[in-house]
């Protein structure tokens, strides 16, 4: 029943980006349908976020920043629409965050964006990472960058700031699409990933710590 209300609440079209898949039959897909099953068996979330006994960090953490990309593309390609350069002209998360973008290529400096164009860079950039060999291999053998997690931590509280905009700017659009309840387990289960590997910085996480409170997190 989930997954007939979620297919009416997200409409697939609207993905931000095209979904990055696992490769059947690799090591990583395995662990994939894992972190799934465990997910639908009703398991408490801060349970199903723990790595499963002798598998590896990295590609767990792999398969969680993929994962939590598909999954934060879908909801923020769903809420585009009333997200706009007139209604967001800043990427903000109320009156008191404001995220401006920095990525080394065309905005060397830390730059005012709207949300929208913020939105773009950032799946733009992500989409790049996850896509690149060097950064995360998907052949067998092959080893993880040193600097992996750090590149994780960097993705992750970018993705973050999604759930800030989103819930601070566009929840009202939120509950009248009937998405809540998807909306707050997909945070629940990337917050309690977050925290699991302490993936990042706590001062990131203060705009919506009232939230995190309220459920015991």
């Amino acid at each position: 029943a989930m997954a007939l209300c979620l297919k009416q609440v997200f409409n697939k079209d609207k993905t931000f980006r095209p979904r990055k898949k696992f490769e059947p039959g690799t090591q990583r897909f395995e662990l994939y349908k894992k972190a799934q099953a465990s997910l639908k068996s009703g398991l408490d979330l801060k349970t199903v976020v723990q790595l499963p006994p002798g598998e590896s960090i990295n590609d767990w953490i792999a398969v969680h920043v993929v994962d939590f990309f598909n999954r934060i593309n879908l909801i923020y390609g769903t809420m585009s629409e009333y997200c706009t350069e007139r209604s967001c002209p800043i990427m903000s998360g109320g009156l008191k965050y404001e995220y401006r973008w920095q990525d080394d290529c065309k905005y060397k400096k830390p730059t005012k964006l709207s949300a929208p164009q913020y939105m773009c860079m950032l799946m733009d950039w992500i989409e790049m990472l996850i896509n690149n060999e060097d950064i995360f291999p998907t052949r067998i053998g092959v080893p993880f960058p040193k600097q992996f997690q750090q590149v994780c931590t960097k993705i992750l509280t970018r993705l973050f700031r999604v759930f800030v905009h989103v819930y601070i700017h566009h929840f009202d659009s939120i509950i009248n699409m009937g998405a809540e309840a998807h909306v707050n387990t997909c945070y629940k289960h990337f917050y309690y990933f977050i925290r699991e590997f302490s993936l990042i910085d706590h001062r990131e996480l203060e705009p919506l710590v009232r939230m995190a409170l309220a459920w015991g997190g």
